[in-house]
């Protein structure tokens, strides 16, 4: 059986994933800082493995790594934890420095550190890597600096980890785009956000980029479900 990693597990896109991948035959092991709360989102998926924590914690890295070599070892890695910042987004000339340091932790820093305890496992199946990132990344909205910012660096992250990995080992930066999820809502407290996407709807994409494994690269939701990838 398959065995992933799917941080940030507990509501939104990371739920979604972990629930598609459970549902699909894969062992999934999971995290997030909410220990209820995550319980309760997978209760359903008896092959769903929580370890609650928060993955700015070396240590709690470690556990995870190790929860996923006890079930034979890793296949799949999702960086999909992640924080938004202040709310509302405050503009560049305003952002706490200390929050932009905190962001900078989860958001780049944390993802890197799983990566490189994870690489040797991945090595040995041929295992992928996913990233999650966001528009936000290149495309220039007030507000959204800080949080820009480190989806920018993880994806130059993702972008050269994937040239260094001449093995195996696939590296993806993936766009899911706007969806449903308590983090758009908090980046857009005041407004309603019914009309965006259920994080559902973009397993489908996912699940394309990992069956076709194409070149290392980035790779949006849109851009999968519309068009074939280049091995």
């Amino acid at each position: 059986m398959p065995v992933a990693l799917v941080t940030g597990a507990s509501s939104g896109l990371g739920r979604a994933l972990a629930a598609a991948l459970a549902d699909a035959g894969w062992d999934v092991v999971v995290d997030a800082r909410g220990a209820s709360r995550l319980t309760k989102a997978l209760a359903p998926y008896p092959n769903v493995h929580r370890h609650p924590g928060d993955v700015t914690d070396s240590r709690h890295r470690r556990e995870l790594i190790a929860a996923c070599t006890e079930l034979g070892g890793l296949d799949l890695l999702v960086n999909n934890a992640g924080g938004l910042g202040p709310s509302p987004l405050p503009a560049l000339g305003e952002f706490p420095l200390s929050s932009l340091e905190d962001l900078f932790t989860v958001n780049v820093v944390a993802p890197l550190g799983l990566i490189q305890l994870a690489l040797p496992i991945l090595a040995e199946r041929d295992g992928t890597i996913v990233n999650i990132t966001s528009d936000a990344a290149s495309a220039v909205y007030p507000g959204w600096g800080g949080y820009g910012a480190t989806k920018a660096a993880l994806e130059q992250i993702g972008a050269v980890l994937g040239a260094e990995c001449t093995g195996s080992v696939r590296v993806y930066s993936f766009d899911p785009g706007d969806l449903r999820t308590p983090m758009h809502q908090a980046a857009f407290p005041d407004e309603d956000i019914s009309d965006r996407p259920l994080p559902e709807s973009v397993v489908p994409a996912f699940v394309k980029l990992l069956e076709e494994r194409p070149s290392n690269g980035r790779y949006s939701a849109d851009d999968l479900k519309t068009t074939e990838v280049s091995a």
